[in-house]
């Protein structure tokens, strides 16, 4: 597959996960006001992430690898599945994709009637954040530090699942429900990031008080992803068959 198409499907799978997950947070996370049975709350915005990667990665992961997240990209390149001569026009591709989509969110929200983008709020149009940021109010360290963890433990399930001995066809799967259970836990701490396309593509719309804090949700999930990928690159690499051991 030529270079050009591997970017198309990395800047529309991440748009997809965009809308669909940033989406489900701005529109109907909390439709009707609190307590309306009609709002999916947190468990369903991290369905809704699950979701777009699962639905994403089936679509376009034969053609680019379905990594929708600068993360993962340096990842797999720091676990050896990802030549580093195409990680800049990838995370590029993705970062677009995201703004792309977050425009576009931005336009169908404002479409509702009422609708304003409060930077001072937690979670403000579907932002990450710390402190008084933060859902939870959390701290910078336990922001940090939950995004690195997190984010490792996404790219251990991403190259494992994807590893030559897994099961053909599932990976997808796999993949999708661990971003889903990455949103249930970190939800209330930073508004789950792990991916920096993703942090950014809203942080653009939302001020300043949010692209002040952008720097964590990208320095953290790169640690995490690098740490995740080579941790694995380690663990998977199979081992040369020695004659004489049993």
């Amino acid at each position: 597959m030529n270079l050009g198409k591997k970017l198309a499907a990395e800047f529309l799978g991440t748009f997809w996960l965009v809308l669909g997950g940033c989406g489900s947070a701005v529109l109907a996370a909390n439709f009707g006001g609190d307590g309306n049975p009609l709002g999916i709350g947190f468990v369903g915005v991290s369905l809704a992430f699950g979701l777009t990667v699962l639905t994403g990665a089936y679509a376009f992961g034969h053609i680019s690898g379905g990594h929708f997240n600068p993360a993962v990209s340096l990842g797999l390149w720091a676990g050896g599945r990802f030549p580093a001569k195409d990680l800049v026009p990838y995370i590029l591709a993705q970062v677009l994709g995201g703004i792309a989509a977050a425009f576009i969110l931005l336009q169908i929200a404002k479409g509702g009637g009422g609708f304003a983008i409060d930077p001072t709020a937690a979670g403000a149009f579907a932002t990450n954040g710390y402190d008084a940021l933060s859902p939870g109010g959390y701290t910078v360290a336990a922001a940090f530090l939950c995004e690195v963890v997190l984010t490792a433990f996404f790219l251990i399930v991403i190259m494992g699942s994807t590893h030559k001995n897994a099961p053909t066809g599932f990976a997808p799967i796999a993949i999708g429900l661990a971003l889903t259970l990455i949103h249930l836990i970190s939800i209330p701490v930073t508004n789950t990031s792990v991916n920096p396309a993703r942090s950014t593509a809203v942080a653009v719309f939302a001020g300043s008080g949010q692209l002040s804090q952008l720097w964590l949700f990208w320095v953290a999930p790169i640690l995490g992803a690098l740490i995740g990928g080579m941790l694995y690159g380690w663990l998977g690499r199979d081992e040369p068959n020695i004659v004489g051991n049993s």
